[in-house]
């Protein structure tokens, strides 16, 4: 059972995707990162944007879950394109923009927060995905899956 808890980024058209399908996938579909997230382990994804590559300024978290036990797998999009995923449990969550949770969040404590986000997946504190999921209006100890 994993113990830890990741933030995740990607556009939220895409977020929403995974949301109505159960699944999640990080870095365009690498398998690597998702080697690294555990079952049972929660997930939050912040959206920089609407669309990918977009500049609305979006800047929210819009999906928050916990992890399914079971090994990344390849799905088939088409045209060549086999991204790897995991199947999550996606708890019904409002987005939220980061800025409601300015000065609470150790993930945006220090100067260019952002910077560490390039890499598409991070560790989140527990302190940060709890204030997350409240401010989603999630109940994580009531979501979160037993060991």
């Amino acid at each position: 059972m994993g113990t830890g808890n990741w933030l995740a980024v990607a556009s939220a058209d895409h977020v929403r995707i995974g949301r109505a399908s159960g699944f999640m996938q990080v870095c365009h579909g690498k398998v690597g990162p998702l080697r690294r997230i555990g079952a049972g382990d929660g997930v939050v994804y912040y959206s920089p944007a609407n669309v990918m590559g977009g500049k609305d300024g979006l800047k929210s978290f819009t999906a928050i879950g916990w992890v399914r036990a079971g090994d990344a797998y390849r799905f088939d999009m088409g045209g060549g394109f086999a991204p790897s995923r995991k199947d999550i449990d996606w708890a019904a969550a409002r987005e939220v923009p980061v800025a409601a949770l300015a000065g609470q969040l150790d993930v945006t404590a220090m100067p260019n927060w952002g910077y560490q986000l390039r890499f598409g997946l991070c560790p989140l504190s527990a302190h940060d995905f709890r204030l997350i999921a409240e401010a989603m209006e999630v109940d994580e100890v009531e979501l979160r899956p037993s060991a």
